[in-house]
């Protein structure tokens, strides 16, 4: 009984999270909803029960079950402990967020302030001190800072994207855009296709839109293309999120083979893809984008510049067909009144034309070129096994020794002030355990070494 009440539960407080019901409103009695779930009337008495221990119901003696006046929020992940919480994507994010100023974040996603543009920063912040009242006070235009759209536009067609500035809509940042096209394109309960192993955090937006998650397994030229094809038939999903240049977290790059064969099977089971391209200009030369392969025809491209900008300076973009972004700008719109900041976008701008920006990333590239292969060697002799050897980037995605457990190691961590980033809170299938990402431009700290090596020998104890 436990598991179908449990069961019920999820199916009415879905109902209510979908505003098929809201408060005050009359749940079925227990007989109907009974026969509806093809269930027994005591597990329905025993859930709304317990539904209402939680605050999310209230029973009114001989009139019937509501939905609470002030339902309680429905988490997006079950409370635990600490100790488990190691493999869920929100603890990586909030240790990566919230470490104290002196924690080592092997584990986080961005580089250390000192390899950052800074002094373009600063010369652009002034300069955006100096603009004009309007730009300080007001709201932007609808679409966002009409010079970056252009900046952005030109750039796409540089690599054979031929699109104008009207098909590029500027978000308040990267995770933005994915979300107003989950907004838009989604809906509760539909299934989404991601790679596994993903960036961890579409997982856990993906979670807040109340989707199906399915993993498509990775290889180091891009998303298996057989499974692909079969997870799409058997699925139906709606939308696939992936990210072409430089994988997150493998690091592969994708093929032209395989860009082509996903491209067709999405054509064939009509599904939207979603390419992130936050971590595009790392590589030193330009591998295969599916948006410039299929013309945004049902691509949608997203990016921002916290990786080799700002992640202070929040600014996200949206390039795809014209009905979507007219679309997606009235959603913006009504959820945000508006794009990215104007102060934002113009620092963005102005960091991006200035000259320095393409010398400053031909430095990092070349500096990430030496890191990542003295990491790579200085793992190798502690036992790990790297997954591929990435064409740029600052991620390596690693095997621990046999019998390692990638969490146990990541909780071993935390409590020494040592951020890692466990396997499966990048995979959807949960078979990534064995596995770790580590950002070798944050492992100059000798805490880190010792912290990894004292975790493997003792077996990740605390």
């Amino acid at each position: 009984m436990g598991r179908r009440t449990d069961e019920v539960m999820d199916a009415v407080r879905d109902r209510i999270a979908a505003r098929g019901l809201a408060a005050g409103d009359r749940l079925p009695s227990i007989r109907a909803l009974a026969t509806s779930l093809s269930v027994s009337p005591s597990t329905v008495a025993e859930a709304y029960e317990r539904l209402a221990a939680e605050g999310v119901v209230r029973a009114r003696p001989g009139s019937g079950v509501f939905v609470a006046r002030s339902p309680a929020p429905r988490p997006l992940t079950t409370a635990r402990g600490d100790a488990e919480r190691a493999i869920d994507p929100f603890w990586v994010s909030r240790q990566s967020l919230d470490a104290e100023p002196e924690a080592a974040k092997p584990g986080c996603g961005w580089l250390p302030a000192d390899w950052m543009p800074t002094e373009a920063l600063r010369r652009a912040l002034r300069r955006a001190a100096r603009a004009g009242d309007a730009v300080l006070t007001d709201y932007g235009s609808a679409r966002g800072h009409a010079p970056l759209r252009q900046l952005l536009a030109r750039q796409f067609a540089a690599e054979g994207l031929d699109v104008g500035p009207d098909a590029v809509l500027l978000t308040g940042s990267g995770t933005q855009a994915l979300d107003l096209i989950c907004r838009l394109l989604l809906r509760t309960g539909e299934t989404v296709l991601v790679d596994d192993p993903c960036y961890f955090n579409f997982r856990a937006l993906l979670s807040a839109h109340r989707v199906t998650v399915v993993g498509v397994p990775m290889t180091p030229i891009g998303p298996d293309p057989a499974s692909f094809a079969e997870l799409a038939e058997r699925h139906r999903p709606r939308l696939y999120v992936t990210n072409s240049a430089i994988h997150n977290p493998t690091g592969a790059s994708l093929s032209p083979a395989v860009a082509h064969r996903v491209l067709a099977a999405a054509a064939a089971y009509d599904i939207a893809i979603v390419e992130d391209e936050i971590l595009a200009d790392f590589e030193p030369e330009p591998t295969p984008r599916l948006a410039d392969l299929d013309g945004l025809e049902r691509v949608l491209r997203i990016g921002s510049f916290s990786k080799t900008l700002s992640a202070s300076v929040r600014c996200g973009y949206i390039a795809a067909r014209l009905d979507w972004i007219e679309a997606l700008t009235d959603l913006q719109i009504a959820t945000q009144f508006g794009a990215a900041s104007p102060v934002s976008a113009g620092v963005v701008h102005d960091a991006l034309a200035d000259g320095g920006y393409r010398r400053h990333m031909e430095g990092v590239r070349r500096r990430l070129g030496r890191a990542r292969g003295e990491v790579a060697r200085r793992l190798a002799t502690i036992g790990l096994r790297l997954w591929t050897v990435p064409r740029g980037g600052f991620s390596l995605w690693c095997e621990l020794p046999e019998g390692g457990s990638a969490a146990d190691l990541a909780r071993f961590a935390a409590g020494r002030g040592v951020v890692l980033a466990p396997g499966d809170v990048f995979s959807p299938s949960g078979r990534a355990g064995s596995m770790m990402r580590f950002n070798v431009a944050q492992m100059s700290d000798p805490r880190v070494w010792e912290t990894v090596q004292s975790g493997l020998a003792h077996g990740g104890e605390r």
